[in-house]
């Protein structure tokens, strides 16, 4: 059975990324991209569905493991009775073939260590043929084929569908074993050397986390979030997904199972104001160009999600051969909320712009004629209903939040037209900002309770109506947004942080109001947000307690998952998250800077 979902830390190249047990156990990898199908999928499993362990031979998990430095490259060590040995996992950053690398390093007496590679390709579901070349164990099955490179003296050999290797290191020795992936009619598997590609690893991700801005009292889980975030861009086109994994669960054994492998505009956005925060403007540039190229048409057809490159297709499957993490299915491939009307990504998308063009990336003509176009889409279909930033599966709504993210796109639109001079509707879209923020008003507030609520006639709370002062939507002093924060932060309770909004109070076997069966956990970003909320309204201390507790959650290497259970006392759902670490960020930035002056 797969660990704990906080038990896994991430390596990655920049195109795809691996998630590798306290074991030594790499649970979960596809290639070549990362949203690929797998070739290990023991997470969602075990490991008859692909997995590469490496470790003393019967051992259980290691003893210590961290990062090496600012980087992506795990040390994981075992001390045993007989000695100690240390693991180094990494993959180099590449123009070509993917590379996962591992070195065995004796460090005292000697240890017997076991190496298990069972290679599942298409998630667990096809056993390849495997033959040996040389110092290569090369595993075929259709469009793909994954190499092993076996160190010379390390004896290798085939059981019941594994690739076993037994070896003793002793100290001062080193064992380097690489898995490589190409396309299956090719012959020759791209080389590297180990021992140079570690130090260029190392130094790639250090020089790259060297320009990092943040200087106060939690710079380690800000640059480690900034670094996962990092992680979680596709280098060759700017994409960002929203996690590197699908279908870990929102509930042990619930049916909350979906695949965060592709690009919402969302939460790339939201990832591109941390790293703009953070002082990388280079991926902001990037994501921008990607941004062109995917949404690139009439923005009618504009998607929540897109595939790394922009691919506008995300079917969504399930794989019924999967038993799926702890049993939770089911276990699905795809996510059929690319279909979804979502309002609030168009204010997402304008807000990084603005957010771009104040950091100095200047605002070219190509650029400034798609915002146009947004807009005009945006101000005829603004007082639509919509799915919503949850993806409600229930029928579409006047959510609160898409609205006031409608005035953020209006508001920021005009601001930059402002700015630059650049030839725009700027009298329609004030109209649209005063139009939006009068129907909110009017119609997204409980005047009894003396609150914003989810959505327009409805009674619940949502923690995305934070965003009404987040946004500038409403000055953090107005009383209504202060009743709002109080009322999310005492209604919306989970052990002490926050879910998303009500109705995960659901006897079992019934529907929430969002249409899917059964809970959830606390949502991590939420936590953050209403920490924002705290600050913003004059309760710094209160939000400084609230955002070392969430910080607090992070598993040893400072990665967050999407959510936490507060009675399990575990993480939840797909990890790492970006929602989760760019709310670390942003709340970080947040209360580094000085406490308003009193009036």
């Amino acid at each position: 059975m797969a660990g704990r979902i906080e038990d896994y830390a991430l390596i990655g190249d920049l195109q795809t990324a691996a998630l590798v047990g306290r074991d030594g156990s790499v649970d979960w990898l596809c290639l070549p991209r990362f949203d690929s199908p797998s070739c290990f999928a023991a997470l969602l499993g075990g490991p008859q569905h692909g997995s590469w362990r490496l470790a003393p031979a019967g051992a259980g998990p290691c003893t210590t493991r961290s990062y090496r430095g600012d980087s992506l490259v795990l040390d994981s060590e075992w001390r045993t009775a007989t000695g100690a040995v240390r693991v180094t996992d990494f993959m180099p950053q590449r123009d070509r073939a993917p590379h996962l690398v591992r070195i065995v390093e004796g460090l005292e007496g000697s240890v017997d260590m076991r190496g298990e590679l069972r290679l599942r390709f298409n998630y667990g579901r096809i056993d390849p043929w495997v033959r040996r070349t040389g110092h290569h164990r090369i595993a075929v099955a259709g469009p793909d084929s994954a190499w092993l490179r076996v160190p010379p003296g390390v004896h290798t050999y085939g059981t019941d569908g594994t690739t076993a290797s037994d070896f003793t290191i002793g100290a001062g020795q080193q064992a380097a074993f690489v898995l490589t992936w190409q396309p299956s009619h090719l012959h020759n598997t791209p080389r590297i050397e180990p021992a140079t590609a570690l130090p260029d690893t190392l130094r790639r991700w250090q020089d790259w986390a060297a320009h990092c801005h943040y200087r106060g009292e939690w710079r380690e889980p800000v640059l480690r979030s900034l670094i996962t975030l990092k992680a979680l861009a596709y280098a060759p086109t700017g994409g960002i997904v929203a996690a590197p994994t699908a279908a870990l669960p929102e509930r042990i054994g619930g049916e909350r199972n979906w695949d965060y492998r592709f690009c919402w505009l969302r939460d790339s956005s939201m990832t591109l104001s941390a790293l703009l925060r953070g002082g990388f403007r280079e991926e902001a540039a990037a994501w921008r160009h990607w941004l062109l190229r995917a949404i690139a048409g009439d923005p009618r057809d504009l998607q929540t999600m897109y595939g790394v490159a922009g691919e506008r297709v995300v079917t969504e499957t399930v794989a019924g051969w999967l038993p799926g993490y702890e049993g939770s299915r089911p276990v699905r491939f795809g996510n059929a909320a690319v279909g979804q009307l979502q309002l609030d990504v168009y204010g997402e998308v304008v807000d990084t712009l603005h957010l771009a063009l104040l950091a100095g990336i200047p605002m070219e003509r190509h650029v400034w004629s798609l915002l146009r176009s947004l807009m005009e889409y945006l101000e005829q279909h603004w007082q639509e209903p919509d799915e919503g930033l949850w993806e409600i599966r229930s029928g579409r709504r006047h959510f609160v939040h898409s609205k006031v993210m409608a005035w953020v796109a209006a508001d920021r639109a005009v601001r930059m037209a402002e700015a630059t001079g650049l030839p725009a509707p700027v009298d329609r879209w004030r109209a649209m900002r005063s139009a939006v923020h009068a129907d909110v008003c009017a119609n997204g507030y409980d005047r009894r309770r003396g609150i914003f609520v989810q959505h327009y006639g409805g009674r619940e709370l949502d923690a995305a109506t934070l965003f009404v002062a987040k946004s500038g939507f409403l000055p953090s002093d107005d009383p209504r947004v202060v009743r709002t924060v109080d009322a999310v932060r005492d209604g919306l309770d989970h052990g002490g942080f926050v879910r998303r909004y009500d109705g995960h109070r659901t006897p079992p076997g019934t529907d929430s109001p969002d249409g899917l069966p059964g809970g959830e956990g606390a949502f991590l970003a939420c936590s953050f947000w209403l920490a924002d909320a705290l600050a913003a309204t004059g309760r710094r201390q209160e939000a400084r307690e609230l955002f070392t507790r969430v910080v607090g959650l992070a598993n040893d290497l400072g990665l967050l998952a999407e959510e936490w259970d507060p009675r399990a006392g575990r993480q939840l759902g797909n990890m790492p998250q970006a929602f989760t670490h760019v709310a670390l960020v942003n709340t970080a930035f947040t209360l580094a800077e000085p406490a308003p002056a009193a009036p």
